[in-house]
């Protein structure tokens, strides 16, 4: 069975959400107050509907469909995101992620049952700046403010050399866990093959570890 999720917001955060998780093979309710923005993305989605996401009775008007899991889009209006979660949490939708712009509202949205709280602004910031003062990085993925998985060329002082030979692990405090080359991926990197110019090397560890890197 697909999974089944609702989008309250179709901001350009709400919207990609909503368009990726239908392109990932879900079933996506998305709404919005703005028809404009609801015409944009009525096509892409399941269901498109025009509604004031703070109206406590949306998600009851939406049917009794069991929700797998529910995003608060909406930023703005801490009111409208308060009560689409409040009205989640009393649902029994498993999972609700809402979006903030601030840690003020972060915790007022855990306070009252969000599972998760995101601010996409801050954190694509914060990668870009990651990738901007480290150009030889093909991506950065934070797992934690603390924790993070990179994409990164092989360091010249490692071409020629193996895993094994360099014990990255102790030697530099991160793990390998995939290495690429063209369009191969290995997620169990033979320790004794020798790291070429091109490979890509995926390495997960402490971000102070990965920055010495």
């Amino acid at each position: 069975m697909k999974k089944q999720f609702v989008v309250l917001g179709l901001g350009s955060f709400g919207a990609s959400v909503a368009v990726t998780l239908q392109q990932l093979g879900c079933d996506v309710v998305a709404v919005d107050q703005d028809m404009e923005r609801i015409n944009d993305i009525a096509d892409k989605v399941t269901y498109a509907m025009q509604a004031d996401i703070g109206n406590p009775d949306l998600l009851q008007s939406l049917g009794s469909r069991n929700y797998d899991g529910i995003v608060v889009a909406s930023s703005e209006n801490l009111e409208g995101s308060i009560l689409a979660t409040l009205a989640a949490k009393e649902m029994g939708i498993p999972y609700i992620l809402c979006k903030a712009h601030n840690a003020r509202y972060a915790q007022v949205l855990r306070k009252v049952g969000a599972d998760a709280v995101v601010f996409p602004e801050e954190e694509m910031g914060r990668k870009i700046a990651k990738n901007l003062l480290s150009a030889n990085l093909a991506d950065w993925i934070e797992l934690s403010p603390d924790y993070s998985i990179v994409e990164t060329a092989v360091p010249k002082r490692w071409i020629g050399r193996t895993l094994k030979d360099l014990d990255v692990r102790r030697t530099y405090g991160v793990n390998v866990v995939g290495v690429k080359e063209g369009d191969h991926v290995e997620i169990t990197p033979d320790p004794d093959v020798a790291l070429k110019e091109g490979m890509i090397l995926m390495l997960i560890g402490s971000n102070e570890a990965l920055e010495r890197i």
